[in-house]
């Protein structure tokens, strides 16, 4: 599989020319023109870097930065701002790397590559679906870089399903992952309140699909 790298970029001549250096590279480039397009986006795929340039037209580079956190995607900024105090900044808000414009690609290519290959063994322990990441060192969900508020047994099947992503798994084989608080064993329809409440505070983030007469599935 390609690494896949997000592109946030208005300028089309400067999309252009990085999207086919990019791809030659042997990336997958998903390119956003703005802000919004950029965070559905991240709802939709993971990725190992992220390249954003600062201004938008309908908001800044940091407000994609701010939806990627908790997806541990490491994020260069592209901007036309040559400024320590911007630069500093982007640093103490988590970025990976800086680059101002005009930059030459094969740089930028070479800064892509180290920070990708550095995410891909930093994310060993990071499990992603959708919008959502479950950190199972630390045993933290999070949805679009906020911590999701999840009870213990809701934390086990939200990890489940997230460790068995594109597969297809029977009541049976979900509950037998499941056990409450006092080691007890879960019932059935008991599967049935919690996936309810786990769809509920998962919201358009990541859907559970029921699979008629099967079981559930997550893609």
């Amino acid at each position: 599989m390609k690494t896949q790298i997000l592109l946030l970029e208005d300028d089309q001549l400067i999309a252009g020319g990085l999207i086919y250096a990019l791809e030659q590279a042997d990336y997958a480039v998903t390119h956003c023109p703005d802000v919004a397009t950029a965070k559905a986006a991240i709802l939709k795929n993971t990725y190992q870097c992220a390249l954003l340039d600062m201004q938008l037209p309908d908001g800044l580079g940091t407000d994609v930065q701010a939806a990627l956190q908790g997806t541990a995607t490491p994020v260069i900024f592209l901007t036309v701002v040559d400024d320590e105090g911007n630069i500093v900044k982007a640093f103490e808000e988590g970025a990976a790397d800086y680059i101002t414009k005009p930059f030459r690609l094969r740089e930028l290519l070479a800064r892509v590559k180290r920070v990708t290959l550095e995410s891909l063994g930093r994310k060993s322990h990071i499990l992603q679906a959708g919008g959502v990441s479950v950190d199972i060192e630390k045993g933290v969900a999070t949805m679009e870089g906020e911590t999701l508020d999840l009870t213990a047994l809701e934390y086990k099947l939200l990890l489940t399903f997230v460790s068995n992503i594109g597969r297809t798994m029977t009541r049976e084989q979900i509950l037998d992952n499941l056990w409450d608080s006092s080691g007890n064993f879960v019932e059935d329809n008991t599967l049935t309140v919690y996936i309810k409440r786990l769809r509920q505070k998962l919201g358009d983030a990541l859907t559970i699909q029921t699979v008629r007469g099967v079981g559930y599935r997550v893609d």
